[in-house]
């Protein structure tokens, strides 16, 4: 049987416009959908329906081919609407209007059937009922497509300004390259230094390279970048606007300190402080002052003084003069205009619960990041090898805490939640300190417990033939039954013991005394709970930001015109935070640069002959709006009397079709899915098409 079925079509309702021409294409989706539908006679009945010229169905309508069809087919027939019967829109609608705009065609006379997700793949057991609904959907399509109107896409001015919030690497990385892109960008970070997790560590892997020495050349390059503002101790308290327009209210909280301190003043300012609190900087394992530098070199290298632990006593200002401290200074607020946002928010280290693996019970369980700490030369041990002032000899490290856990063997969190998910990036660091380790120490004993070992970036790998090289020993332990942490008996001469069921022995029991037990903490959300309601913002399974699509669409929120870097949106490590920070930064500058932005014209609009302004309705539409001013009552001139009647901000609405649904005048219709248009569908899925 050819492809190509002909069929003589009816013409439009108006008698003086030339009939409709509609050309319909069958996607096999390499067998997604031919294995079970039968494309076939989906082609054949397509084109007997009214106003089908042509209709085809083939292996990959997506591939370069499928589309080149598409557009010869346009040309040479004289179609004045397409329709493409594949996979979700989600994935090829946009590709498939590309190839109408290539052709000549107006975008917006496309309209596209599910026929993989909505009837193949959840009809695999039926094809002949698969089939069936596979050619109502696109029948139904067809009827929606002779309704379709030519629409012009909305266009709003865009700011050529973007806003990062987060002052990480992934922050950082993304305000440079949007500089180098051309845009302005003003970085936001609300603790006092900027660096984030980074500054925290000794040293990167897979190089062995300085942590700092690295972060420390992105943070010269941006703070003398022209195009860069930097504020720390910013708090975003509202955002408004749409894509193009935002506009952010901020919070900036006083240093508290006016200028760079010498040393020798640093020296005399902490040393009259009296107000003290765990230092967050070494994760807690020594305390610090309220006024505070976290390392030399740091950027700003202003010291800060931390207001909730600060009793305001004046010592420090005693010591250095009131012009240099400032214990009054109070908060200033300032507007941000901004075309796009970038969230770079970073991540937070899951926090072991008490008595988890004897955290918090045994002063001689550690996390990860504080081995890490501990190990830096300028951390607070001075890189020697010691908890409370014993010297380690063993040292046990326990994978996966806080990350894939089980229900019925871990205890949520207290949000009630568990972390299912692989923090990926743990393995690696948790090898390469084992390995660091050993170079040091030779003589320290290192044993290395783990469900599975996931070395998955380039190089990686090597950590694991390294450690094994150098003497770690490795257990490996089920889910169900991870290891246990123990005080040891009298005279064992270690504090604890780990007890693990260890698979590699077939199941042997075994019992390693140890001087240091070190968790390998997961990474976990931020909480960033107010801009994730001042913006609406989505999350995944995992509590992280969600992305629209993995491939086509990796940086970008649903939220039009917001985008993501670095670990707020899942699990990360330095090069891999990078990479999306500078994707965001080029997907911003792709929307910003022209100046203007055109957003799909998919929108309500209100008849202001129907709409009475509330008066018969209560205002309906108003009410079940859930984007904040994308519709509102204003007054107009209406056959020549001033009348309340609603309006619609097109940049603002989402086209959900809400407010159409409420008005009882059925004066609300949105674009592209007007009423008739539907009537037309749900009359052509209830006709006999078959």
């Amino acid at each position: 049987m050819s492809k190509d079925q002909a069929s003589s079509g009816n013409g439009r309702p108006d008698p003086g416009a030339p009939p409709l021409r509609i050309g319909v294409y069958i996607c096999h989706c390499g067998g997604n959908i031919s294995d079970v539908v039968d494309v076939a006679r989906v082609t054949e009945a397509s084109a007997r329906l009214p106003n089908v010229v042509l209709a085809r169905h083939e292996t990959f309508m997506c591939s370069d081919p499928g589309q080149n069809l598409v557009a010869d087919d346009i040309k040479q027939h004289d179609l004045h609407s397409v329709v493409v019967a594949a996979c979700s829109p989600s994935l090829h609608e946009l590709t498939f209007r590309r190839v109408l705009v290539r052709s000549g065609l107006n975008p917006y006379l496309y309209e596209h059937a599910n026929i993989r997700e909505q009837v193949s793949w959840c009809s695999k057991s039926d094809p002949v009922g698969a089939t069936d609904k596979a050619i109502r959907l696109v029948a139904a399509a067809v009827a929606k497509a002779r309704e379709l109107e030519a629409l012009v896409p909305i266009r709003v001015e865009a700011r050529r300004h973007v806003t990062v919030i987060g002052g990480g690497v992934a922050g950082l990385r993304c305000a440079l390259d949007l500089s180098r892109c051309g845009l302005q960008a003003t970085l936001l970070e609300r603790a006092p230094f900027l660096g984030g997790r980074m500054a925290q560590l000794e040293q990167v892997y897979p190089t062995g390279e300085s942590a700092r020495e690295l972060v420390g050349g992105l943070l010269d390059e941006v703070t003398s970048d022209p195009n860069i503002t930097v504020h720390t101790l910013a708090e975003v308290t509202a955002v408004s606007g749409y894509v193009g327009s935002f506009h952010l209210d901020v919070l900036l909280h006083p240093r508290g300190v006016t200028r760079e301190l010498s040393a020798a003043e640093l020296t005399r300012a902490l040393d009259v402080c009296p107000d003290r609190t765990p230092n967050e900087f070494d994760y807690e394992l020594v305390d610090r002052k309220a006024l505070h530098l976290p390392y030399a070199g740091c950027t700003p290298p202003i010291a800060a003084i931390d207001w909730d632990v600060c009793t305001r006593c004046g010592e420090c200002a005693r010591v250095l003069g009131e012009k240099t401290v400032a214990l009054q200074e109070e908060p200033h607020r300032i507007g941000l205009d901004v075309g796009s946002i970038v969230l770079a928010t970073g991540f937070d280290h899951y926090r072991p619960a008490e008595g988890e693996y004897g955290y918090g019970q045994h002063p001689e369980v550690v996390t990860l990041p504080q081995l890490i700490r501990m190990m830096d030369e300028e951390g607070p041990t001075g890189g020697r090898l010691e908890r409370n002032g014993r010297p380690i000899r063993s040292l046990c490290l326990i994978h996966c805490v806080g990350s894939r856990q089980v229900e019925g063997v871990n205890q949520p969190g207290s949000d009630g939640t568990l972390n299912t998910h692989c923090s990926r990036v743990c393995c690696t660091a948790t090898l390469q300190a084992a390995c660091t380790l050993k170079e040091r120490f030779p003589d320290l004993n290192v044993y290395d417990f783990y469900q599975d070992i996931r070395t998955y970036g380039r190089g990686h790998e090597d950590y694991y033939e390294q450690a094994s090289r150098q003497g770690v020993l490795f257990f490996r332990w089920k889910a169900e039954s991870p290891p246990v942490v123990e005080p040891a008996a009298d005279g064992d001469g270690a504090p604890l013991v780990v007890k693990v069921e260890d698979t590699l022995t077939f199941g042997e029991q075994v019992e390693v005394p140890t001087d240091l037990v070190v968790l390998a903490s997961g990474m976990v959300p931020r909480d960033i709970g107010p801009l994730v309601e001042m913006i609406k913002l989505p999350r995944s399974a995992d509590r992280f930001l969600q992305e629209v699509h993995p491939k086509l669409r990796p940086v970008e929120l649903a939220v039009n015109g917001v985008m993501i870097a670095g670990a707020c949106q899942a699990p990360m490590d330095i090069s891999e935070s990078c990479a999306a920070a500078s994707a965001a930064a080029v997907k911003a500058s792709a929307l910003l640069s022209r100046g203007y932005i055109e957003l799909d014209p998919f929108v309500a609009s209100v008849d202001a002959e129907r709409c009475t302004g509330g008066v018969d309705c209560d205002a309906v539409c108003l009410d079940e709006c859930k984007n904040l001013g994308a519709i509102s009552l204003v007054e107009k001139e209406v056959g020549g009397r001033r009348v309340k009647v609603a309006e619609v901000n097109s940049a603002l609405c989402k086209g959900c079709g809400m407010c159409a649904g409420a008005c009882p005048l059925h004066a609300v219709e949105v674009a592209g899915w007007r009423q008739k248009q539907f009537d037309a569908m749900v009359d052509a899925i209830v006709a006999d098409v078959a």
